[in-house]
């Protein structure tokens, strides 16, 4: 049996197997002006620096394709205003590493563009040893927000704020300079650095899917479906225990999946945690116990919509 402790405080987050998962840091990302809105807190006068992360190979490698068309409206919207640094990922954590860089030189916004992967890997160059990377330039009177151009398979976590898969509304957005504070999740392991993430953390099952699903990446979202079923190949599903916040361990029996949301979405669209808001401070956490194959398939449709909290095998907590 497997027990996961869940705390709530100031944000949200989640992992697999015997894992504490607690809540600190927040981060200021380019979103919709809802709350707790700025423009930067820099002079109108000065350039903004803004670092665009790219990975090229992202969605079967048209990120890159598309990313290359995009560079000369980019350049002719951000240009006047803005200093634009393009960084191209080499490979697996790159992403993680331009970031820190960017923010320790003292860049207003490092931008993800590609998918909800690279969004995972520069979330994570925000932090260090557990905490928030500094800007080395002691006066500056900025920090480095994130941005987000969605150019991936699923890009996931853009779908929270109905954003869609075009560039150049993204690209609109970020030239309004506008901010919104978000929460951002942390994982702990006994022996291990801390890890983030923004959208949704997810145990068993839908781990295991997430993985296939990238072997099948020419399919489009299909790969998550694809990755799904083979995921229940063998699968077993398992007794967990969890406590949430405060509270007392229950046990939760024949545990598919455990998925904990800062956000709504995950496998190209399913509406996994639809009551997820990553400005409010707390996780939706939604248990799917004794799922076979065939249960996937006959729910998918309320998995997409986001109305399966009310079949009778899954389970919602706050």
């Amino acid at each position: 049996m497997v027990s996961c402790y869940l705390i709530a405080t100031g944000a949200c987050l989640p992992m697999a197997n015997a894992s504490i998962f607690r809540a600190e840091h927040r981060m200021a990302p380019d979103l919709s002006p809802d709350r707790s809105i700025s423009r930067g807190g820099a002079s109108s006068s000065r350039r903004r620096d803004l670092v665009f992360v790219v990975n090229p190979r992202g969605a079967n490698g048209r990120t890159g394709k598309e990313w290359k068309k995009l560079l000369p409206f980019l350049q002719s919207r951000l240009g006047t205003d803005c200093n634009i640094c393009e960084s191209l990922t080499s490979g697996p954590f790159h992403a993680i590493d331009i970031t820190r860089e960017a923010i320790r030189e003292g860049a207003d916004a490092v931008i993800s563009v590609g998918g909800d992967g690279t969004l995972h890997e520069v979330v994570n160059g925000f932090f260090w040893d557990g905490k928030p990377v500094a800007n080395q330039n002691r006066e500056a009177a900025h920090s480095t927000a994130l941005g987000l151009i969605p150019l991936g398979t699923g890009s996931d976590f853009a779908r929270t704020f109905g954003w869609k898969n075009d560039p150049c509304e993204a690209i609109e957005r970020i030239a309004t300079g506008l901010r919104s504070r978000i929460d951002v999740g942390v994982i702990n392991r006994e022996g291990e650095q801390p890890h983030y993430y923004i959208n949704v953390a997810d145990i068993h099952l839908s781990a295991k899917a997430g993985y296939y699903a990238s072997k099948y990446k020419r399919f489009g979202n299909l790969c998550y479906v694809i990755g799904a079923l083979q995921a229940f190949m063998g699968h077993h599903n398992q007794d967990l225990r969890i406590k949430v916040d405060e509270g007392e361990w229950e046990t939760f029996p024949k545990v598919t999946a455990l998925c904990i949301g800062n956000a709504k979405y995950f496998g190209g669209g399913m509406k996994i945690t639809p009551n997820a808001d990553p400005r409010s401070r707390d996780f939706e956490v939604v248990i799917l116990q004794d799922f076979k194959w065939y249960d996937f398939i006959l729910k998918l449709n309320k998995l997409y919509s986001g109305t399966h909290l009310s079949v009778n095998n899954v389970t919602a907590r706050r």
